[in-house]
């Protein structure tokens, strides 16, 4: 029996990261993903992988603390030994993140440290780990956003880091062509998650707004990203990479 490949998706608990750890399942993947403090909710999609035929396992980590990595990356490696019987993995999902808009003109430089630490800082040296223990012609699929093309107040802080991982996106691709991994970023439109409180789920006029604005007619749902993400992650997207593929149904043409 041939060993599954396995995917390591940072914030996999829930939200997109649960869609794409179940998406990664259904095309035969096994999954490594990552929680901040929910341990309850990892479990559940641990268990929703199993139903769906592949293997799971959650572990704890803040992409926000540097410290951590090391550490991580250690149990990881433990963890691939003693359950999947191998060293290594094919992808790396760099999905964990949260958002605290805040108007330009009043964004705090605490503010600031905690998205650069989260969406730059993580992506870039969580890569660089993962890249010791990932096979040759894998895959980085870096979670970016929408913001990055077009512009909401609100969101200069949290838009910017994600501007720079689209950077980060091209280089990987450059530098780790010789090894034939891919690296692409996926960004999302207004998607209805608990992020912000469940802006765009629970907030009708928001929600209305938004979606008038889409070309498509409607706001975007995690499985509208957890397949595009899933299916970089086969042999179907072979040619794809150093690529921005927005998942937003139109938003703002």
């Amino acid at each position: 029996m041939n060993q599954s490949k396995i995917a390591l998706v940072t914030g996999g608990s829930r939200g997109l990261g649960k869609d794409m750890a179940l998406n990664l399942a259904k095309k035969g993947l096994d999954l490594i993903i990552t929680y901040h403090s929910n341990e309850a909710a990892a479990k559940e999609v641990v268990s929703e992988v199993a139903e769906i035929g592949q293997k799971a396992m959650a572990l704890q980590l803040d992409v926000a603390e540097y410290s951590e990595y090391e550490p991580f990356f250690k149990k990881l490696s433990d963890v691939l030994q003693e359950s999947y019987n191998t060293s290594t993995i094919d992808y790396l999902i760099n999905n964990a993140g949260s958002i605290a808009p805040a108007p330009y003109i009043s964004a705090t430089i605490d503010e600031f440290k905690d998205m650069i630490h989260i969406h730059l800082m993580g992506p870039f040296f969580i890569a660089q780990n993962a890249l010791q223990i990932m096979n040759d012609g894998g895959g980085i699929v870096n979670i970016s956003t929408g913001l990055t093309r077009f512009t909401t107040p609100g969101f200069a802080t949290y838009a910017s880091m994600k501007g720079g991982l689209e950077i980060l996106t091209k280089y990987q691709a450059k530098e780790l062509g010789e090894r034939k991994i891919r690296v692409n970023s996926v960004a999302p439109g207004a998607i209805e998650t608990d992020i912000m409180g469940g802006a765009v789920r629970d907030n009708a006029e928001l929600n209305k707004a938004l979606a008038e604005d889409t070309a498509l007619g409607r706001v975007g749902v995690p499985s509208d990203v957890g397949s595009v993400v899933a299916f970089l992650c086969t042999e179907d997207a072979k040619w794809i990479n150093g690529q921005r593929i927005e998942v937003s149904g139109g938003a703002n043409l």
